[in-house]
């Protein structure tokens, strides 16, 4: 059984059965565990379940296929080093008070965590964003604000899906802004920032006039927001001269940022639309307009075919998330950070965070917090907790106690392509005990690549170092993780890799 494809079939269902059945252990917690990232802790949460109430969590699982092999799970798990409360639970390292603080500073404003919902479907009530900091995220950037009436359609959302488990891939919707009128919406982040006062409130806002945008900024700072955010970017409005029409016009994120810069006391933070060509061109108009942080990236401009895309027989183009836009995101993350007139600016990542190996590739690139929308909507706020313990894990292995040491480690090696090492290669190296003999390694590199792999009647891949380029494409399609890396080398002269 392999650990994480048995795991990922899970349905992460609400109110487990399999966890009910349970009078000692939480399978449905460990196997979240294993989801989003933290196998090395998962054990925690089963090790005081016997054989008999594993296997009655596996007959009380509701799969609509095949239960779920918990007891087989169980023993694929790592060992885990924590030690036993007195209560019998187990406890992370020493304790869970000896893990390291994840607080962070961002535009001068303390955040206990880096974990934010992005304004979205996530938060657009008070009961909403009061249960996800309750559940532990540190702040909100709450669903875009505006004067005008907003009318979505039905359906709204659209998907890519992975067929094994239905999963998102890549998330498609056709929302808009907050549907609340605006007296509403910032007498609940009043509210918010009441009752959760050491919560981070940011308001997103969006005008079509400079009015708009001042009138909307001053409200914010009224209701006791922490900071207001400016939505340049949403890729759907109906109305002319909103969303991602300014956010592709530097000129115009200039303008509107530094109305409000001039408006309100609170902290600006302009959101930057991915669909463009070059995003440091409007964040250097917002930089110039005064901004004190800016947020990227927005949904990318997409088209889905499904049932799911038609309203009333028709289609529209709009905004896509999820997984899929991770690598852009960070694509223009890395663009901004690299840009002299941006980088001394404060960052929050958005895009495909699932993970809290996702939010750290964002923080490694330079963010200071992320934001998290459609993970959320697939999976709910729990997933805050795998956010939280997986970074503060990975933090103990780092030897590392304060988050802002993570925060742009990773820039120096990022290099132009034209600066990259050249002159040596590093060739596939396969472990025959891990190979399965699926030959998958060889069709790929047969059909897609150099035609380097032989695959004979033993099932057995052998490179053919001559044909070799150390693409490693076969690394990548290897399901049982057979092939790894040889050690880097020169380039040999090589009359057929330069025919």
């Amino acid at each position: 059984m392999h650990l994480h494809e048995e795991a990922a079939r899970c349905l992460l269902c609400t109110d487990a059965p399999c966890s009910k059945a349970c009078k000692h252990s939480d399978p449905a917690r460990t196997i979240r565990a294993v989801r989003f990232g933290n196998k090395a802790l998962a054990r925690q949460w089963i090790s005081h379940s016997d054989e008999a109430e594993l296997e009655a969590a596996e007959k009380a699982c509701i799969h609509y296929d095949l239960p779920i092999r918990i007891r087989e799970i169980v023993k694929a798990l790592p060992e885990f080093p924590g030690q036993t409360g007195g209560d019998g639970s187990v406890m992370p390292g020493n304790e869970r008070s000896s893990l390291p603080s994840l607080a962070i500073n961002f535009c001068g404003i303390r955040c206990e965590n880096p974990f934010f919902l992005a304004s979205s479907a996530v938060c657009t009530n008070y009961e909403m964003v009061a249960r996800a900091f309750e559940a532990g995220w540190a702040g909100v950037f709450y669903k875009t604000i505006c004067l005008q009436e907003i009318r979505e359609v039905s359906p709204r959302f659209d998907a890519i899906r992975n067929d094994a488990n239905s999963s998102f891939i890549g998330f498609r919707n056709m929302e808009q802004l907050s549907e609340n009128p605006v007296e509403v919406d910032f007498d609940i982040l009043r509210r918010l920032k009441q009752n959760y006062p050491s919560k981070v409130v940011i308001a997103s806002i969006m005008g079509q006039t400079e009015e708009d945008w001042i009138k909307l900024a001053r409200q914010a700072e009224e209701a006791g927001c922490n900071a207001v955010e400016l939505n340049f970017s949403c890729p759907q409005m109906r109305m002319a001269g909103m969303g991602s029409d300014v956010g592709q016009d530097p000129e115009l994120v200039t303008f509107f940022t530094a109305c409000v810069k001039r408006s309100v006391k609170i902290p600006v933070i302009p959101k930057m639309t991915p669909n463009i060509a070059h995003i440091s061109e409007p964040a250097m108009a917002a930089v110039l307009g005064g901004a004190d942080a800016i947020s990227a990236i927005n949904t990318v401009k997409s088209v889905t075919m499904g049932d799911g895309s038609e309203v009333n027989g028709f289609q529209t183009g709009s905004g896509y998330s999820g997984k899929a836009v991770k690598p852009i995101a960070l694509r223009h993350i890395l663009a901004m950070v690299k840009n002299p007139i941006i980088s001394h600016k404060e960052l929050s990542g958005v895009g495909g965070i699932e993970t809290w190996q996702d939010a750290l590739e964002f923080i490694q690139l330079g963010c200071r917090n992320v934001q998290v929308c459609t993970a959320v909507m697939q999976y709910g706020y729990r997933i805050i907790d795998d956010l939280i313990l997986g970074m503060q894990h990975y933090m103990v292995g780092r030897g590392i106690d304060d988050l802002a040491d993570l925060v742009g480690e990773r820039l120096s090696k990022f290099y132009l392509p034209h600066d990259l090492d050249r002159d040596t290669i590093v060739y596939p190296k396969i472990d025959n005990e891990k190979c399965i003999g699926c030959g998958r390694c060889y069709t790929s590199c047969s059909d897609g690549g150099h035609q380097a792999i032989s695959f004979g009647e033993d099932r057995r891949p052998k490179v053919n170092g001559a044909k070799c380029v150390g693409c490693l494409l076969c690394r990548l399609v290897c399901p049982s993780g057979a092939i790894g890396l040889s050690k880097r080398v020169q380039k040999r002269n090589n009359a057929y890799i330069n025919a």
